[in-house]
C-alpha cells in the first residue's frame, strides 16, 4: 500500500532458491541455522554465494541465524552442546562469512537477549530461548557479544579487549586454547605475569595456546586496555560445566565409541558415505518419513526432502537427527533402539577424510 517502502520475505532453509514466491518481494532474506539445527557453519557463506549467482538481481540477506548457549563449558565444543564456547565459535564463523559478503543487504542475529519461550525445553533451563548474546536478565554478556563488538565498534569510539572463557576455570588439558576479542590491532597475553607474546589478527579474533599448570592468572592487553581471568589445572573434567539433559534417552557423551569406527555421534554425511551406513540410513528414513503413496514425494515437517535439505541433514550427528525427528516427524526411538543402532555403527570403519 505504501510504495515508498520495500517489501520482503523471510524464508526458512528448506525453501528452495527457485520457489516462485521469492520473485514477489523487493528484497529477500533467509532464516539459516547451518551449524546449529543441522549442516555445518561453513555452509552459510557458500549458500549465499550460490543464491547471489542464481539471482543476481534479487537483494539477499540473512533474517535469522544463531545458536544457544548457557553456562556450560568445554575445550572441545560441538554442535548442540549448548556451551558458551560453541556459541562463540559459531558466531566467529558467521561473522567472517556474512560480514565479508558485500552483496548482502542485511544480517540479523537471533537474538540480542535470551527471551521467554513457554513451550521450549532446551539447554537445561525450560521456558527460554537461549540464543541471546546477553542473558535474559541483561546482567551477563556472553563471549559472542564481544565478537560483534570487535567487528562493529570503532576503536576511536570505544577501544576494548575481552578475554573469553572467564566462567570456564577448571580445565583438564596440559595446554589450553585461550581466545581474546579486540577491536585493536594487537593483543599481548600474560600468564602469571609472564608474556606469551603479541599477536595481530585482521578478523579481531586472537588465539593463544597456554600451558595449564596449577592455578594461572591470565591477562590480555591491547594498547592500554586490559582484561583478566583465571584457569586451574584439574585431573578430571568438572561435570558442573556439562549439560546432562533430563529426560533425554541418551546424552552424546554417554555413547560408546570405538576408535576409527562410526557411532551415534558421527555426522550423517559420514555415515551415508559408506555403503553399510547408507543402507542403515535408508531404513531409518523409511521409518521417519513413513510409507506414503507410491510416487509421492517424501516430506519432513511439511517440507519436501530436497538435495538442499539433505545437505543440511548431513551435518547432524545421528543422535541429534533422530532426537529431533521425534518432534518433527512424529517418530520416536527408544534407548534400546539407539544402543542397537550404535552397535551396528561401531562395526563400520570411519571413512578417511578426502584430500583437497
Amino acid at each position: 500500500m505504501d510504495k515508498t517502502r520495500l517489501t520482503t520475505v523471510a524464508a526458512v532453509s528448506m525453501c528452495k532458491m527457485d520457489d516462485p514466491y521469492l520473485q514477489i518481494p523487493d528484497v529477500v532474506s533467509y532464516n539459516h541455522y547451518f551449524g546449529w539445527y543441522g549442516g555445518e557453519t561453513s555452509m552459510n557463506g557458500p549458500w549465499f554465494d550460490k543464491f547471489h549467482a542464481t539471482h543476481p538481481s534479487i537483494p539477499i540477506g540473512c533474517s535469522e541465524y544463531g545458536c544457544e548457549a548457557l553456562n556450560w563449558h568445554t575445550s572441545n565444543p560441538v554442535q548442540g552442546d549448548y556451551t558458551e564456547e560453541y556459541q562463540a565459535y559459531y558466531h566467529e564463523e558467521l561473522i567472517k562469512q556474512l560480514f565479508t559478503r558485500k552483496f548482502m543487504w542485511a544480517t540479523h542475529v537471533w537474538n540480542m537477549f535470551d527471551f521467554g519461550a513457554d513451550a521450549r525445553s532446551e539447554g537445561g533451563e525450560n521456558g527460554q530461548n537461549h540464543k541471546g548474546l546477553v542473558t535474559m536478565d541483561r546482567k551477563y554478556k556472553k563471549d559472542s557479544f564481544y565478537a560483534y563488538k570487535a567487528w562493529l565498534v570503532s576503536p576511536e569510539v570505544d577501544p576494548f579487549v575481552h578475554l573469553c572463557g572467564k566462567r570456564y576455570v577448571d580445565r583438564v588439558e596440559d595446554v589450553t586454547r585461550v581466545t581474546v576479542y579486540s577491536n585493536l590491532p594487537e593483543v599481548e597475553l600474560f600468564v602469571n605475569g609472564e608474556s606469551l607474546g603479541k599477536k595481530t589478527a585482521e578478523d579481531h579474533f586472537f588465539y593463544f595456546d597456554v600451558p595449564n599448570v596449577g592455578e594461572s592468572s591470565i591477562l590480555a592487553k591491547a594498547a592500554d586496555k586490559t582484561d583478566e581471568g583465571q584457569i586451574r589445572k584439574v585431573d578430571t573434567f568438572n561435570e558442573a560445566y556439562r549439560l546432562v539433559e533430563k529426560g533425554a534417552v541418551l546424552n552424546w557423551f554417554d555413547i560408546v565409541e570405538v576408535e576409527g569406527r562410526l557411532s551415534l555421534n558421527s555426522k550423517m554425511g559420514e555415515v551415508i558415505s559408506t555403503l553399510r551406513g547408507k543402507l542403515i540410513f535408508m531404513k531409518l528414513m523409511g521409518k521417519m518419513l513413513g510409507g506414503g503413496k507410491k510416487g509421492e514425494k517424501k516430506k519432513a515437517a511439511g517440507f519436501e526432502v530436497t538435495p538442499e535439505m539433505m545437505s543440511m541433514m548431513n551435518g547432524f550427528t545421528v543422535l541429534r537427527l533422530l532426537t529431533m525427528a521425534g518432534g518433527m516427524m512424529n517418530c520416536e526411538f527408544s534407548k534400546e533402539d539407539l544402543l542397537k543402532l550404535n552397535k551396528k555403527l561401531n562395526r563400520i570403519r570411519r571413512p578417511k577424510p578426502k584430500k583437497d
